[in-house]
């Protein structure tokens, strides 16, 4: 198995908690079963041994790694557009946690979560692309501070729910749930990078009591 996919594979094992040993085997079809709870089953062997960890701890440290590689297109886009990279970086931790390849359920892609439609609009040509991602969804964010007057928790809301929604709720956030808890966060990562980052606010840095063990299957190229 190549090791940045056992890497994912490890991080999607744990529940609220890294357990200390890691088990596999490889079945007759040459899938190779991954779990962090054996369960008595003899054919599993340790293949690694952890230190325990709260996995929200283990997943901030990639946020971190991946957040440094953007560090130049996103200062890059912030002077371009005239927008805060602390903004930038607010943004890109509540939407995707760097990860360019994230796609949600409604569509939304890449580190900035352009829907289609804005993609479009400000001239996204591939949206899994860092450099194109980060410029429209910093383009998309200046034109929301333009229609705002620079009011910042307007902005992020309208990034949220589209700027109708804030508009219609007279511009204050719009009264649904996703928006009213995404505003907050955004925020407060914003203030964070401003102070210079560090740990990720709101991570909890204790192990979960009764996570739930996983197991998942990964083909053995």
């Amino acid at each position: 198995m190549k090791p940045a996919l056992m890497a994912a594979a490890l991080l999607l094992l744990c529940g609220g908690t890294a357990e200390a040993n890691i088990y596999a085997y490889t079945d007759s079809s040459g899938v190779v079963h991954l779990t962090n709870v054996p369960a008595g089953n003899d054919r599993y062997r340790m293949v690694m041994r952890t230190p325990k960890m709260a996995v929200a701890v283990a997943r901030a440290d990639f946020n971190r790694v991946a957040r440094r590689r953007y560090q130049g297109l996103i200062h890059a886009a912030a002077s371009r557009y005239q927008v805060s990279s602390a903004l930038i970086n607010a943004v890109i931790s509540a939407e995707s946690g760097y990860n360019a390849g994230a796609v949600s359920p409604k569509g939304a892609v890449g580190l900035m979560q352009l829907i289609p439609a804005t993609a479009l609009r400000f001239g996204v040509a591939n949206a899994f692309s860092p450099t194109d991602n980060i410029n429209g969804g910093t383009a998309y964010l200046a034109h929301l501070l333009r229609i705002f007057s620079g009011d910042l928790k307007l902005a992020v809301a309208a990034y949220n729910a589209g700027s109708n929604a804030v508009i219609q709720a007279g511009y204050h956030i719009p009264p649904f749930a996703e928006t009213q808890a995404y505003v907050p966060r955004v925020l407060a990562y914003y203030q964070h990078y401003l102070n210079g980052g560090g740990t990720v606010p709101g991570v909890n840095q204790q192990p979960a009591a009764n996570a739930a063990p996983q197991l998942i299957q990964v083909s053995n190229p």
